[in-house]
């Protein structure tokens, strides 16, 4: 015999329409949208593997700083290994974006062609689509490259390029002023010999089984290759930025994207457990007779989780649907945006579906069960008498009688509406947390850009390939170099070591003191303070240097440590008067450009703000209007449920002459109260979270460091947007209200 509470599913659903609908909207959304962002990042990752074989993208690279022989390279080769020319020009547009262009590919490292056509004369070029995208530059269109115009013919993406790092050591690329590119053979030679690197790629000749093989491997090979002719640089692939980070970043994307969607799933089925923990208490007299009929807890429970599985299950059906459709399209287009990626095709993904679909009915199975269970396991005789408390309160507990009645009657409101409240909490703090992302990250990316700005050590670093004078006053010599910091637990970090004149007009540091000075940011992210030692190794001779830190530095641009130039020279056993750069407020002019490895200027400094900036500033908006739509629902789902639940009240206070203005200011005004406390209250909390959580990511998943500091705007515009939906959603309320009519209160009367 079937239940017959089965036959009202089609009534509760036509009455509730509204609750229902929403709640499926919501959940079709995130679904949805959580379902094309895995489709796309797995379909994306797949395509990253599939193109090291069918790009043949190289095991490696390095560059010399004079052109190897054909002897050198033979001796190279002897190592297991099959090099590759891969020569390059850097060269400078005339808004002053740099362009790494190469010759076209066609052994190792090859070229996707993903608009136009590639350039078969002289004077023509195929740049970098997303480069050209961000600079608004087209197919047809001509740039300044050097002094000379040339044609750009088609927009490409380099398999070793997926992320446009200029230089593998920088803790972010930048789309925005550097490209790669690439000529014909006879076009890059026609370039000279000014800003020509000698860079060559390699194979090995039996691929090592994993990375810590291919560590030992390469370790090994940069010894014997530096041997035979001294390197500029050295990077296996494990360690290429430019190969790799895209690939990393889509799959740790991924994994916050399920964790997101799970919460999200978690809040909503929490909704459910109190919207029909709601139903069962008011259904208390219908399920005590249908108990002590014979029917069992077991069908009672099956009959109130219908409608939460069916709609979980509609709204994986559709979002999945729209996630392989609309959304998929969506999240690739914000990759694409963003990084060099090469052109892919839509893969299938058992396990989006399995996180989208499975993992979200169960989720909303064992969390309305739980409650189910718990709630339907009193006797028929106490749904019989309504005593579905395990431990009933004799009487109310007592409130001072001077307090004001309309404020003891919320306070009582409140109290017996505990439950629902907790979980508006749970979801406020949770749209709180994603408008504190998607507000604060534009705040903390100006901030930052204006921090570093505003402590340059000078308007210009000059890093020179040789020692060369200059008479432009004011320029100060420096020595700098790159080593490591290989601290266990953090990803390698490069650090800019710096030998400084004792009596600098750039750096304001007490030089005479024991020990060297290390960048704030350097400190913050690996907890340093004065007193500590800190060790930096050399990843070419694997020299280690151990410095007790004497201060902190302000300098947020990069990880860098400070010394005197004569301690600098005792430390690395080099030449008196040795120096590689200079600082200077004016341009050195005098200086032939052949001559300048290197010019660190305003530009140079806040790339990664500004690439942030442009890889973000969409999703940004997407995580506001996501937090706004959950706090909206949340509200109106939760308010809903405390006007149903006191509906019997309500029209009891209409009959006895309440007006709906005042019956508002009783349950409306409540729920208010708890919804300001709530939203004012987990701002801190909120903001609390997010540091950690985004202090955890830069200190285990990425390199560099920035703060997160937040400025008073992000926090009044965090209020201002949940004040304003709530108002919003308190006009539906009132409405609701004022639609009770006052023979609710004769319905259950006993």
């Amino acid at each position: 015999m079937k239940c017959p509470l089965r036959k009202r599913l089609p009534r509760e659903l036509k009455s509730d329409f509204g609750k229902y609908a929403v709640i499926f909207i919501l959940m079709t959304l995130t679904i949805g949208f959580s379902s094309g962002f895995l489709v796309a990042t797995e379909s994306i990752s797949a395509s990253f593997d599939e193109g090291y074989e069918k790009y043949n993208i190289e095991n490696g690279n390095f560059e010399t700083y004079t052109e190897l022989t054909d002897e050198q390279i033979s001796e190279i080769e002897e190592n297991a290994i099959t090099v590759y020319n891969n020569n390059y020009v850097e060269a400078q547009t005339d808004d002053n974006k740099t362009i790494r262009i190469f010759a076209i590919r066609e052994e190792v490292n090859k070229v996707c062609l993903m608009e136009g056509k590639m350039p078969d004369k002289l004077d023509e070029i195929a740049l970098d689509r997303a480069f050209s995208n961000n600079n608004d530059i087209s197919v047809g269109d001509s740039i300044v490259i050097s002094g000379k115009e040339k044609k750009v013919t088609g927009f490409v993406a380099l398999s070793d390029y997926s992320s446009l790092f200029s230089d593998n050591s920088e803790t972010m690329f930048d789309a925005t002023a550097f490209s790669v590119a690439v000529v014909t053979k006879a076009e890059l030679e026609s370039f000279g010999e000014d800003n020509y690197h000698y860079s060559y790629s390699w194979l090995y000749d039996n691929e090592p089984e994993d990375e810590a093989a291919e560590k030992e491997v390469s370790d090994e090979l940069l010894t014997k290759i530096n041997s035979i002719s001294p390197l500029v640089s050295f990077t296996p692939r494990y360690l290429n930025q430019a190969i790799n980070y895209a690939r990393d970043d889509t799959s740790g994307d991924a994994t916050i994207m399920a964790v997101l969607l799970y919460i999200m799933i978690a809040i909503m089925a929490f909704v459910f457990a109190v919207t029909i923990s709601n139903t069962i208490t008011k259904e208390a007299g219908t399920i005590g007779t249908l108990r002590a009929s014979g029917y069992t807890k077991a069908e009672l429970i099956r009959h109130y989780l219908a409608m939460p599985i069916i709609v979980t299950l509609i709204s994986a059906v559709v979002g999945n649907i729209s996630g392989y459709t609309i959304f998929r399209v969506m999240c690739a287009a914000m990759y694409y945006n963003s990084y060099s990626l090469t052109t892919y095709v839509t893969h299938w993904s058992a396990s989006a579906f399995l996180k989208t679909t499975v993992v979200p009915i169960a989720i909303m199975l064992v969390i309305t069960l739980g409650v189910l269970a718990r709630k339907l396991s009193l006797s028929p005789l106490s749904f019989l008498r309504h005593e579905l408390k395990r431990h009933q309160r004799k009487k109310a507990f007592k409130l001072n009688t001077k307090i004001p009645i309309f404020t003891r009657f919320r306070i009582r409101i409140i109290f017996q509406n505990i439950a629902n409240y907790i979980t508006l909490l749970v979801g406020i703090i949770f749209a709180n947390v994603l408008l504190v992302f998607g507000l604060g990250l534009p705040d903390v990316l100006d901030n930052y850009q204006d921090d570093i700005t505003s402590n340059m050590i000078a308007e210009y670093q000059y890093i020179l390939k040789a020692p060369v004078e200059t008479e432009v006053e004011g320029a100060e010599k420096f020595s700098l170099q790159s080593l490591e910091n290989t601290l266990e637990g953090y990803e390698n970090e490069e650090v800019s070591v710096y030998g400084i004149d004792a009596d600098s007009e750039y750096i304001d540091a007490d030089f005479s003191a024991e020990g060297i000075y290390i960048s704030d940011g350097l400190a913050e992210k690996y907890s340093y303070k004065k007193g500590d030692s800190i060790t930096l190794s050399d990843k070419y001779s694997k020299d280690s240097y151990e410095f007790k830190i004497a201060g902190i530095y302000k300098y947020p641009s990069s990880f860098a440590v400070f010394m005197d130039n004569e301690s600098y020279i005792s430390t690395f056993d080099l030449e008196d008067g040795y120096y590689t750069g200079y600082f200077s407020n004016e341009s050195l002019d005098d200086i032939d450009e052949s001559l300048i490895a290197t010019v660190i200027d305003k530009q140079e400094l806040t790339k990664i703000s500004r690439q942030l900036d442009v890889s973000m500033g969409d999703l940004m908006y997407m995580v506001d209007a996501f937090a706004i739509i959950i706090f909206a629902v949340i509200i109106f789902l939760l308010s809903k449920i405390i006007v149903e639940k006191n509906a019997s009240s309500i029209s009891m206070t209409k009959i006895l002459g309440y007006t709906n203005r005042e019956i508002n200011r009783l349950y409306t005004t409540a729920t208010t109260i708890v919804v300001v406390i709530c939203l004012i209250g987990t701002i801190p909390l909120s903001t609390y979270l997010m540091k950690l959580f985004f202090a955890y990511m830069m200190k285990t998943q990425m390199t560099g460091w920035f703060p997160l500091n937040l400025s008073a705007t992000v926090y009044v515009k965090m209020a201002a947007i949940g004040l304003i939906t709530y108002f919003i959603v308190s006009l539906l309320q009132r409405k609701k209200i004022a639609r009770v009519p006052l023979g609710e209160a004769l319905k259950n009367a006993e």
